[in-house]
């Protein structure tokens, strides 16, 4: 299966979406026993009953010089996860009719990006978190022209990075480490801007690893 389109475009990315890619979640998705972290880590799976339905939004801008992915830095008064890289997204609300709805809602909140502006093209694996989140990864495309704003109280900044080198398996650092007695183990990538170095790990950085596996194996 070829694409007809320069790998890395944002024509590519939503071909290869569409293919491989469902807009269906399983009935079960926020219910079955599942590992966090894609079984990277030693922590037990927390009870089924327990798992927090959560989604967030993959959005993929197309660029002049290559598609780039949008990202969020989390600010340092959040309670949970200060300061971290992620996906705009968040836990589901009663009132959202499905995970797309939570993850077009997270975002407008959050930077301010138009739901008009998002064409969803599929859902990536579930993620567990050891948190005992259950995150559906919404993977879409954005498109330009868009302009975001910041919701201060929960987003310090928001940033973009190329897909060619998210999609690069070289850059994906598995990382082990012990804590509190347990090992952890994680996908990090260190994405460096002009001015600064944009370190991406933990759930964001797995979610990463699944779209490239998803995608691009």
């Amino acid at each position: 299966m070829t694409s007809p389109h320069p790998l890395f475009s944002a024509q590519d990315f939503a071909w290869r979406a569409r293919a491989r890619l469902s807009l269906d979640l399983p009935a079960d998705t926020f219910h079955r026993p599942m590992a966090p972290d894609h079984a990277h880590d030693d922590f037990a799976a927390p009870p089924a009953r327990s798992a927090i339905p959560a989604a967030v939004l993959i959005a993929l801008a197309p660029r002049e010089h290559g598609a780039h992915l949008i990202f969020i830095e989390r600010s340092s008064a959040m309670r949970a996860h200060a300061g971290q890289i992620a996906f705009p997204g968040g836990r589901m609300d009663p009132g959202d009719a499905d995970p797309i709805a939570t993850a077009l809602r997270e975002a407008h909140e959050e930077i301010a990006l138009p739901p008009q502006a998002v064409t969803p093209l599929g859902f990536l694996d579930p993620y567990q978190t050891g948190s005992g989140y259950r995150i559906a990864p919404l993977v879409a495309l954005v498109a330009p022209p868009f302009e975001l704003a910041l919701c201060a109280h929960e987003v310090a900044d928001c940033f973009e990075a190329p897909l060619s080198f998210l999609m690069n398996p070289d850059n994906h650092k598995f990382v082990e480490l012990e804590r509190e007695g347990r090992l952890r183990s994680f996908y990090s990538m260190a994405y460096r801007e002009t001015l600064r170095e944009r370190n991406i790990w933990g759930a964001t950085a797995g979610m990463v690893r699944n779209l490239y596996e998803r995608l691009y194996l």
